[in-house]
């Protein structure tokens, strides 16, 4: 690190479980954040300011009014614009020092197949059953620790699933992808503002001990926010040995 990076990331170097060893490894690491909404707000902005080196954010969708009630990387002037146009402005202006990268596109299966070799980690930051699907999927092929987050209404779950871990759950295996899931979200639920920061912030947090590779992250559990009762629960997940998408690779 240069004189200014030790500056920029004293506080993390005064942390003994990260140092100046730590914040090498995430200004060498690359993250994936797929959405640039709620969560991805949240998320992304934590990674850059943290001094991940390298950000490439994926998001098709364009901001409007109702996003900025909690979608925080978003202005007033980034109505009508691409989230990851947007996204990526952002960013930039609180990390120039940092890489970012954008596709405006919706995550599909040659973009991700395409970008998973390159990456140190994945923030699932969407919120469709079947996208969520297809990035598990993926991240399990391509050996990816993955940071999967969700929020609405009052209620958020975070969890890690890390296919590189022998006794590590997948997504699939606590939410079978044969099962049938009415799709919800926040423009027919609605959501509580601060919930997709709490949720992304956790995300970024469980990221960042991922990729320096201190403490005890969410692998094996899952955790539970209400923020109607300000109430966090967790509970013990297990890889089931017969799912369909991380069975047969373990």
């Amino acid at each position: 690190m240069n004189d200014e990076q030790l500056l920029r990331y004293s506080r993390h170097v005064l942390l003994e479980d990260i140092d100046v060893a730590g914040q090498e490894k995430l200004l060498a690491s690359h993250a994936l954040v797929i959405g640039a909404g709620g969560l991805g707000s949240a998320a992304a902005p934590y990674l850059a300011a943290a001094g991940v080196g390298e950000i490439t954010l994926i998001d098709h969708d364009h901001v409007d009014l109702t996003n900025l009630q909690r979608q925080i990387m978003h202005r007033q002037d980034s109505i009508g614009g691409n989230k990851a146009v947007s996204g990526k402005s952002f960013l930039e202006g609180l990390n120039p020092s940092i890489e970012v990268n954008i596709i405006q596109a919706k995550a599909d299966e040659a973009i991700l197949n395409r970008l998973l070799p390159t990456v140190g980690i994945i923030l699932d930051c969407t919120d469709s059953f079947a996208t969520r699907q297809m990035i598990n999927r993926l991240s399990v092929k391509h050996q990816k620790p993955l940071v999967s987050g969700s929020a609405l209404r009052f209620d958020g779950q975070i969890s890690v699933f890390d296919p590189r871990n022998q006794s590590s759950p997948c997504y699939a295996c606590i939410f079978a992808p044969e099962e049938q899931f009415e799709e919800v979200n926040c423009a027919s639920m609605g959501i509580f503002s601060p919930l997709v920061g709490i949720i992304g912030a956790m995300q970024a947090a469980q990221a960042l001990q991922m990729l320096i590779g201190f403490g005890t992250p969410l692998v094996g559990r899952m955790l539970l926010w209400n923020a109607r009762n300000t109430q966090i629960d967790e509970i013990q997940i297990s890889r089931n040995a017969g799912c369909v998408v991380c069975g047969q690779r373990r």
